[in-house]
């Protein structure tokens, strides 16, 4: 990722468009959106632009799809709906600030992608992956189970320092979306091996998971941890953190925890975003009641 990474640089791109481009693009930073999320919002406009070099002002919805169509016309649906968001978030934008005064993008050019479910661990394969943990070193088992038993981002739990968290009552304090602090718990189990991952863990470092050279393990380090464990029970599927954190929702779902709480806990603006736990727990009794009558 360049240094800054909301700025559009091109050379090739009028004045007025880049000058526009821009201003979204700090609108975004300005919201907190993620950098890695501006950058991909960066890159696609400034693909879009390069490819279709004409000015804002003079885009019709014609010109838009003929790029659609020439440069991903073969992609996969989901790429190119994805870079039709974007480039509708950015044209809203314009038309919201009155930059252009026409819709660029129709809706019905959107594909209509079939609804996933979130990849997580069932019973079985969470038990497996509990007693492969158990041969881990102090730090592997203790971060496993935590994300296991939080719910956390990655990211999250990269930036934890010791002090955020509070074994006695199985709380810390996170940083999630939108630099926005909230508190989760985890199980007894989990605060047991942090306990006994902090007894031999150098007392003057700040971070709470440190990598081999004794500075914060990064996201990246801790996906590299839950993949490498994913292959050796031998998932059918990644173990990533987010596998582990679609794991910890469904299982509160499962215990009848409320919505709102699990949204909570997960940090979810909107809990349209935490129902489609109740699609997986829906699916998982229709399974059920189908090997009962078999």
């Amino acid at each position: 990722m360049k240094e800054k990474y909301w700025i559009i640089e091109l050379k090739t791109l009028d004045a007025e468009t880049k000058r526009i481009a821009n201003e979204f693009l700090q609108n975004m930073k300005l919201a907190n959106k993620s950098p890695v999320t501006i950058d991909k919002y960066r890159r696609v406009m400034e693909k879009f632009f390069t490819e279709c070099p004409t000015p804002l002002q003079e885009l019709y919805p014609d010109d838009v799809l003929n790029w659609l169509h020439s440069f991903y016309g073969d992609r996969k649906e989901r790429t190119i709906d994805q870079v039709l968001a974007v480039l509708s978030s950015f044209f809203k934008f314009c038309q919201a600030e009155e930059y252009i005064d026409r819709v660029l993008i129709k809706n019905r050019w959107r594909p209509r992608l079939p609804r996933t479910l979130p990849k997580y661990l069932n019973s079985s394969e969470l038990a497996r992956v509990k007693i492969a943990a158990e041969k881990l070193s102090l730090r592997d088992r203790a971060l496993v189970l935590f994300l296991l038993s939080s719910g956390c981002r990655r990211s999250e739990v990269s930036g934890l320092n010791v002090d955020d968290v509070d074994l006695d009552n199985r709380t810390a304090r996170v940083l999630g979306k939108g630099n926005k602090f909230r508190e989760v718990h985890f199980d007894e189990e989990s605060a047991l091996i942090l306990k006994k991952y902090l007894n031999n863990k150098p007392r003057d470092k700040k971070p709470l998971f440190l990598n081999q050279f004794g500075e914060r393990l990064m996201p990246i380090g801790i996906y590299a941890i839950t993949t490498k464990l994913g292959k050796k029970v031998g998932l059918p599927h990644s173990l990533s953190p987010h596998c582990c954190r679609h794991t910890f929702a469904t299982n509160m779902m499962a215990r009848g925890a409320e919505l709102e709480f699990i949204g909570n806990e997960l940090g979810h603006r909107d809990l349209n975003t935490t129902r489609v736990y109740t699609r997986i727990l829906s699916d998982q009794i229709i399974a059920a009641y189908r090997k009962i009558k078999e």
